[in-house]
């Protein structure tokens, strides 16, 4: 009898992985550069509190984050419910929430690694282009942009990966639904609960390490190119 290297349950949760972690580092990029270049560079009231609310899924155990995301973005919670009324949308349950969920959890690696390459910029290169009359965007699209770019390819690499890993909050909000909220950890966590069926955790294991693997060699080879191009080598 043939087996499949690969069961089609783990093969969609792979898939479904994939589609998540694309989705949720995607979509939270620009928002975590805007938070990035705001705690580097801007000095503003509650500064300290976005910083705590940026790292705070960090500090709380996951199954808390999903927890707290349940109560907002739920069918009952303030937002689901205006979701659900205006547009249609839920977010519980769903491959979209899962998406939100790993978002949320790798939001502060990103930001965190995005930061600390905006701060590595001098301030005075952007001070110079901004006395010669360039608009405060231009000038983070033209002098801050290119010199951080290495950062942002990291922070968004680091982004997918925690994606990929994460577990506790995705389960608590969306559950473990085969084809629809089972990603990639969560099959894992199915399969060892399945007596036999460890041989399919442990490749899923295997599948897990050589993404991750991919991801940091293209990081690298993105950020090697990057920098050499900013270097005008």
């Amino acid at each position: 009898m043939r087996v499949d290297w690969l069961p089609p349950e783990a093969q969609s949760a792979v898939l479904l992985s994939l589609k998540v972690s694309l989705t949720a580092t995607l979509v939270s990029l620009p928002l975590g550069l805007l938070v990035a270049h705001a705690l580097a560079r801007w000095r503003f009231p509650g500064r300290q509190i976005l910083n705590g609310i940026v790292h705070l899924p960090l500090i709380l155990p996951p199954v808390v984050t999903g927890y707290l995301l349940l109560l907002t973005f739920g069918r009952q919670g303030p937002v689901g419910a205006w979701l659900y009324d205006w547009f249609g949308i839920t977010l519980a349950f769903r491959w979209t929430g899962a998406a939100l969920a790993a978002g949320i959890m790798a939001f502060p690696l990103m930001v965190r690694a995005m930061r600390l390459s905006i701060e590595a910029v001098d301030p005075k290169l952007e001070q110079a282009a901004a006395t010669l009359g360039a608009a405060r965007p231009w000038v983070f699209a033209t002098v801050t942009l290119p010199l951080i770019l290495p950062g942002v390819v990291a922070g968004a690499v680091l982004a997918f990966a925690k994606a990929m890993g994460e577990f506790g909050a995705t389960i608590t909000f969306v559950s473990n639904i085969p084809g629809e909220t089972q990603t990639l950890p969560s099959a894992i966590y199915a399969f060892l609960q399945v007596p036999g069926a460890e041989g399919a955790a442990l490749r899923l294991v295997l599948v897990s390490v050589a993404v991750a693997m991919a991801a940091l060699a293209v990081s690298e080879f993105v950020a090697g190119r990057i920098a050499r191009r900013v270097a005008g080598r």
